[in-house]
């Protein structure tokens, strides 16, 4: 009886299903080669069974006394004088064509039952068909009788081919791991020229060939083996014919160069695998660490930057299994236009996220490696590491503007300088995600951070818990709830697997490094945002599309904020300066990131079903929202909206019983200002939040100043905001001025508008809090008795 078929991928490149039966019979299946040397075999079926393999070979079996001598040698057991005839004696030299020249090449299938193997490489199990070989000899002799022997007794399977040509035809239509020419006599064929042809073939990159050289005599000396290696040789064999000889040699071949070419092509079939992939893809530590998210290549995307889509997978549903073959060539440029020769099966491993295991398996690589692999696989961990893998391929590329003077300072520790006053960000790894797994629906989240959305319509909601729970993770568990509320996906027409999807790319290209503007402060917006839109006079002046693009501004206002200010930019010659013009240098990079990353995969293009009319209206509103957060022009814009809302409602109000909205408030104008007004208010609400969660984000925007001043000397930059120096500042005096000049005015303005008693109370308390700290010559954030 049979059980389910397992997947099963051949030594000779050949993928095909198995039944787990006593029978142990492959299916039939469409063979996968590599290399465009490499034929297509069409169906093709793998066979252990004797009685499979042709009875005879053409230059009939070895002489007797050969047997008797490879039989003792191997201590069969068996006496010369068995009464079987030669040919079932000499079961293991039973040969057959492997080509169209029959008299020149025959093939040996081991006397020792031998299977598929399995393989552990680190976390890693790969089947392993027995090693081929292919002995070159032009004559049959006790050399080419040496290895044939080796090979029955190693289990391997062995070929002999008598010219080059019938040699080249069988290595491409086995692919051998090791091969064997006769270098000891130069007027049957020339063994460097025949070494040099099979090296021009790809399949022969994972090869490794043998040299099998004459004795040198006494009175000679020995030649050196650059000839050979020039060629193309791996190896120099001297001429023994013993088959024990031979056998060290091949078992040491084998666990040398074979098996280290065994682990370079499943590190090369995994990355292959990779790149066609539309799964998540993460990179982990042992204790499932997020190390690196890997961006999905869109086959319909003719860019060759990579693009910014990050899916996870549902790890509360199923564990990743990936399934892959280990390609002999590494120059494979499509599955889909070729087939590549495969050997190894990847089976799902402990560890579920699939580019771990691309780690473990390199890591595993390197072990006994030669030189030159090891070598090799530590630039692949380098690229690896870096942040191409998932995020825009920005080069020098920097920060994004938020406070001016006393609003825009960031922290990170990724600048670097290059040459004059030329700077690059690289963004760090993040270190700090966890396994916790990425919803599927807002259904579907961990209870912890369920329990935490409950609350997340009250002005209280403390954003840190959620920053905690999610292990720096809460845009995405935030935006599912909020963008449920407000209808977003109705409004857009997506699934809410694209609206996930576009939410983890988003909070991708976030630095969790900084320690102010990273994706908390973007969910601390989106919140404040939300609060803001579910006020009477606010949603009764705005419709839904003007709801939805308020949103998905908080979302992005400040994506890819490298942790400096736009003077910082500006002073220091960035990339991003002279591209904008030292004008609102990091919200336009803000906004333009925004929409590449959106538009660039299908899968998580929120826009891909509205009509051209909306979208436009819909990313203009996006884009004003956000470059309205430049606070150059914060003054203009709370003039503004005092004088075209503020003045007129108040005038309007004096004139009726009724607190109606006033009359006008619903003109497109300002309905620009309104919106504006709302996504200032949420970028810098941190005063008007409840004493503790205020503290907190004045601790980190410190830090971030205190940071980018530490750098501005270190660099010999205009130091930009001098009173940030972490030894003299006093962190309750920047609060009181930041207070004073921007907060106050603009959230009376505001409250004025939208009605937010709750928070102007907290402002108040929170001012207070201040100054009684300043009063002290405090320069903490909290009072001695509070510590």
């Amino acid at each position: 009886m049979g059980c389910a078929p397992s997947i099963h991928v051949s030594q000779s490149g050949v993928i095909y299903c198995r039944d787990s039966d006593e029978s142990n019979s492959p299916r039939q299946t469409t063979s996968v080669s590599q290399g465009p040397a490499a034929p297509l075999h069409g169906l093709f079926v793998q066979t252990d069974a004797a009685d499979a393999i042709p009875p005879s070979r053409a230059s009939g079996p070895p002489s007797a006394a050969r047997v008797r001598r490879a039989r003792a040698e191997l201590g069969s057991g068996s006496s010369a004088g068995s009464a079987a005839p030669a040919a079932t004696t000499c079961r293991g030299r039973r040969r057959h064509c492997c080509s169209s020249a029959e008299a020149e090449t025959q093939t040996s299938y081991t006397s020792v039952k031998v299977s598929s193997a399995e393989v552990r490489i680190g976390p890693m199990r790969l089947t392993q068909d027995p090693i081929q070989v292919l002995l070159i000899f032009a004559k049959e002799d006790s050399q080419s009788d040496g290895f044939w022997w080796a090979c029955d007794r190693a289990g391997y399977r062995c070929n002999i081919a008598r010219t080059p040509e019938s040699a080249l035809e069988c290595f491409l239509d086995k692919h051998h791991e090791i091969i064997v020419i006769d270098h000891r006599q130069t007027r049957n064929f020339d063994a460097e020229a025949v070494c040099r042809s099979i090296r021009a073939t790809n399949p022969s990159e994972h090869t490794v060939i043998l040299a099998v050289v004459s004795q040198a005599s006494d009175d000679h000396e020995e030649a050196s083996v650059l000839p050979l290696l020039h060629a193309g040789f791996n190896r120099r064999f001297m001429e023994n014919s013993s088959i024990i000889a031979c056998y060290n040699e091949l078992i040491q071949i084998e666990h040398g160069e074979v098996r280290s070419q065994f682990k370079l092509r499943a590190c090369n079939s995994v990355f292959t695998a990779l790149d066609h992939c539309h799964e998540a893809i993460e990179i982990t530590s042992d204790d499932h660490v997020i190390q690196i998210h890997k961006v999905h290549r869109d086959s319909g995307d003719n860019s060759q930057t990579e693009p910014h889509s990050f899916r996870y997978k549902n790890r509360r549903k199923e564990s990743i299994d990936v399934k892959s073959i280990s390609s002999r060539g590494s120059d494979a440029p499509s599955l889909q236009n070729r087939r590549y020769p495969s050997m190894a099966r990847i089976h799902s491993m402990t560890i579920e996220a699939p580019i771990t295991k691309v780690i473990n398996i390199i890591n595993a690589a390197q072990e006994n490696s030669p030189v030159t692999v090891a070598e090799a696989l530590d630039r692949v961990l380098e690229i690896l590491r870096t942040t191409e893998l998932y995020s825009p391929q920005l080069g020098t590329k920097e920060e994004d503007p938020h406070t001016s003077d006393l609003v825009g300072g960031l922290m990170t520790d990724g600048l670097r300088r290059l040459s004059g006053n030329e700077y690059v960000f690289t963004k760090n790894v993040h270190q700090s995600h966890s396994h916790l797994a990425m919803p599927i629906t807002i259904n579907d989240v961990p209870p912890c951070v369920a329990q935490l959305l409950d609350n997340e319509e009250s002005w209280d909601f403390n954003i840190f818990e959620l920053e905690a729970v999610t292990h720096k993770r809460p845009l995405v568990y935030l935006g599912l709830k909020v963008f449920s509320r407000f209808g977003v996906c109705e409004f857009l027409n997506c699934s809410e697997s694209t609206l996930r999807a576009w939410l983890q790319v988003i909070e991708a290209n976030y630095h969790s490094s900084n320690a102010y503007h990273n994706s908390t402060h973007a969910a601390d917006v989106l919140h404040a945002t939300a609060f803001f839109l579910g006020k009477e006079r606010v949603k009764g002046s705005l419709d839904q599309l003007d709801e939805v693009a308020a949103l998905i501004a908080a979302t992005v206002h400040d994506v890819d904020h490298p942790g400096r200010t736009n003077s910082f930019l500006c002073n220091a010659g960035s990339e991003l300066a002279v591209l904008y013009n030292d004008t609102a240098v990091l919200e336009s990079h803000h906004t333009a990131l925004a929409f590449q990353l959106t538009v660039k995969d299908t899968k998580c293009n929120i826009f891909k079903n509205i009509d051209r009319n909306h979208y436009r209206t819909l990313r203009q509103a996006i884009i004003d929202m956000v470059l309205a957060t430049e606070m150059t022009k914060h003054f203009e814009h709370v003039n503004k909206f005092v004088n075209s809302i503020n003045k007129p409602m108040a005038a309007e109000i004096e004139g009726s019983d009724c607190e109606c909205n006033p009359i006008g408030k619903n003109f497109p104008e300002n309905q620009i200002l309104i919106k504006r007004m709302m996504i200032k208010c949420a970028d810098v609400a941190n005063p008007c939040r409840p004493l503790d969660l205020c503290i907190e984000w004045a601790g980190r925007i410190s830090e971030e100043y205190f940071a980018q001043t530490d750098e501005e000397k270190r660099q010999g930059l205009p130091v930009v905001m001098p009173v940030f120096d972490r030894n003299t500042c006093s962190i309750p005096k920047s609060q009181i001025s930041f207070i004073d000049y921007f907060i106050t005015d603009m959230f009376d303005a505001w409250d004025a508008f939208a009605h937010l008693p709750a928070l102007m109370q907290h402002l108040a308390d929170n001012y207070k809090h201040w100054k009684t700290l300043d009063d002290l010559k405090c320069k903490s954030l909290r009072l001695p008795s509070d510590s």
